[in-house]
């Protein structure tokens, strides 16, 4: 959770936490982005503006950390424009303040199971990987072996 607004942030993130989720509170961008780079995240709530680093180019510098992480914009200052340039920036979804906390629910529960496919997505795109790979090994392995025995 990463928000200049230090109430509203732990307000959230107490909220989180009592839904069983393990929830680190960052201030502004840059203490969210070092955050980040210590730790092991699955999922960003950040604000859009704050000062110094804004949610944008704290969204730019987490997907380059780690293109899985999901990450969700929140911002008092919400238009569709803005919530279309989040997207578009690789945001997984954009929240307006203030906040409806079974909304905030509904979008983390979400953004976590589309992290939890992506990441059994990848699993089996290696495992077939593996077996396209392992295949034409043993039919040479096959082939070798039965020109051996015969």
């Amino acid at each position: 959770m990463v928000d200049d607004d230090q109430e509203f942030a732990d307000s959230l993130a107490e909220h989180m936490s009592g839904l069983g989720h393990s929830v680190k509170v960052a201030y502004d961008g840059q203490e969210g982005l070092d955050r980040f780079r210590t730790g092991a995240f699955h999922m960003v709530l950040t604000d859009l503006q704050m000062p110094g680093m804004d949610g944008i180019a704290l969204l730019h510098e987490i997907k380059e950390l780690d293109n899985r992480c999901v990450v969700v914009l929140i911002t008092g200052f919400g238009t569709v424009e803005s919530a279309v340039e989040a997207i578009k920036e690789g945001a997984y979804d954009f929240i307006t303040k203030p906040v409806k906390l079974d909304q905030v629910d509904v979008v983390v529960n979400r953004a976590l199971e589309k992290r939890h496919l992506v990441k059994q997505l990848d699993f089996f795109r290696g495992l077939t990987l593996a077996v396209i790979i392992s295949v034409p090994l043993w039919l040479v392995l096959g082939i070798i072996l039965a020109s051996k025995i015969f």
